[in-house]
């Protein structure tokens, strides 16, 4: 068994980042989420009843095509690991006293999960999109509602809310962008 000092894992874990990239994704490139669409429905059934149609693919997900119209609403991102797609993440301004934005979907391939991507990923888009959010899961997707609520708690260091829907019972929770000072601003564009 090999153990490593404090200083050792942050930098192995600082070379893992440098190969994680969050990029907005231009129309030209949408095909990318709509094919990542269909891992992400498969992995949903597990929490809700989807089926294939007669082709042996999930249907289209609804209002997609607006991710890439509605540029400045709704914001489509690539989550790539070693320049490879690794997932995505679907994002919508909206207009209410509870939030700024909202993480209508976020998705990371199974290889990646537990690599700490999606966990850099959900910290980069609360970094990168600066306001109030609210983060959402399906009531039976039991792991996404531990992942979020570890991953939020870190972020805000456990200064969030969780409020459940009295009709679905899915649970939101609501947090604030931690303000970046100028430093931290120089480091997250040179990434």
């Amino acid at each position: 068994m090999v153990f490593y000092d404090e200083g050792t894992v942050n930098l192995m874990r600082a070379a893992s980042e440098a190969h994680m990239r969050l990029s907005l994704l231009p129309a030209r490139q949408k095909q990318i989420i709509h094919n990542l669409m269909q891992f992400y429905f498969y992995d949903f059934t597990e929490f809700l009843d989807f089926d294939v149609n007669a082709e042996g693919m999930y249907s289209a997900y609804p209002d997609l095509e607006l991710f890439f119209t509605s540029r400045g609403d709704k914001f489509p991102f690539l989550i790539t690991y070693q320049q490879q797609p690794a997932g995505f993440a679907l994002v919508e301004r909206i207009d209410t006293a509870a939030a700024d934005y909202y993480l209508t979907e976020f998705f990371v391939m199974k290889k990646y999960r537990r690599s700490g991507l999606g966990t850099w990923a959900a910290k980069e888009l609360f970094d990168r999109l600066q306001g109030s959010w609210k983060v959402t899961e399906v009531a039976s997707n039991v792991p996404a509602q531990a992942f979020w609520r570890k991953v939020i708690h870190a972020y805000t260091n456990g200064s969030y809310r969780e409020e459940k829907d009295p009709e679905s019972g899915n649970p939101s929770q609501y947090l604030q962008s931690r303000r970046m000072n100028k430093t931290q601003t120089h480091q997250h564009e040179s990434q």
